[in-house]
């Protein structure tokens, strides 16, 4: 008993002081400007006098408790980081689980995890400069199809490396079966592998998009106005008369935490399956 109270406890700890920033966060959202700095009656946890302005302000750039309004809406980032992230994470899927199964069904080019490896091993400033010579010749910066392209390649090896474990622990007899009955590889790869897998593909791509989705340097190099996503969007959160908006900030923060969650919550009697599909064995 003794030793499950002290687990239990240093659980809610952890928990505590894992959740205290976001907690925060959610309480500034609702805090007038006043309450920002410790100018006014001193920072407090929870909002004294709560309101929706924070969240009215990043939507119509207007708000009570700011004289000067927002250049631009959170509408526009909005989209783009819903369009980047999405085209990007299902460009990463797709080539990724293809490369992998032929990988791991027909042992070809076994170099490539290690090349694909690459892509994440250099530091990202040394590989985003070329990068951005190469998008800017060919008229792809601040366009959302060249910012989708690039969150679909350097995502790749995640997508590669955790779908090739799946096929790896799947049976082959399983296919070799199904071709027996009279499939063609393709037509037993599309209706016997991927439905088993769904659940797999479904954590990839989970985490995919959230990585896609929380980027902040790609996009900063790579978009200048017209496509500009919700973390560099954030950061431009500023004026001249009240410094940092961090109610406004705080209220984009939790805007861009639902469609994660709404992604996560939506797959997820996937997600379980696919987290432990490792642990299938021949």
């Amino acid at each position: 008993m003794t030793g499950l109270f002290l687990r239990t406890l240093a659980v809610a700890l952890f928990a505590a002081i894992a959740f205290l920033p976001i907690s925060w966060m959610a309480t500034m959202a609702f805090k007038p400007a006043a309450e920002w700095t410790s100018a006014v009656g001193g920072l407090t946890f929870l909002p004294k006098d709560p309101t929706w302005d924070n969240f009215r302000y990043v939507f119509t750039g207007q708000s009570p408790d700011q004289p000067v309004g927002l250049d631009r809406t959170v509408w526009g980032p909005l989209f783009a980081s819903l369009l980047t992230s999405v085209v990007g994470t299902l460009i990463a899927v797709v080539c990724g689980t293809a490369a992998a199964y032929a990988v791991s069904r027909e042992k070809i080019a076994q170099s490539i995890g290690l090349s694909l490896l690459q892509l994440r091993i250099f530091p990202p400033l040394a590989v985003m400069i070329p990068v951005m010579i190469m998008w800017a010749f060919l008229g792809m910066i601040d366009t959302w199809w060249g910012l989708s392209l690039i969150y679909g390649i350097v995502t790749l090896p995640f997508s590669y490396w955790l779908m090739k474990a799946y096929f790896d622990e799947l049976p082959r007899e399983i296919e070799e079966a199904a071709i027996v009955e009279g499939c063609t590889p393709f037509e037993a790869f599309r209706q016997i592998v991927l439905p088993i897998v769904a659940s797999a593909v479904a954590s990839t791509a989970l985490f995919i998009f959230i990585l896609n989705w929380s980027d902040y340097l790609i996009a900063l190099l790579l978009t200048r106005k017209e496509w500009t996503t919700i973390p560099v969007y954030m950061n431009s959160l500023a004026t001249a008369a009240s410094g940092q908006l961090y109610g406004a900030k705080a209220a984009l923060g939790l805007i861009a935490a639902i469609p994660p969650i709404v992604l996560g919550i939506s797959i997820q009697r996937f997600l379980v399956r696919g987290l432990t599909f490792g642990a299938l064995k021949q």
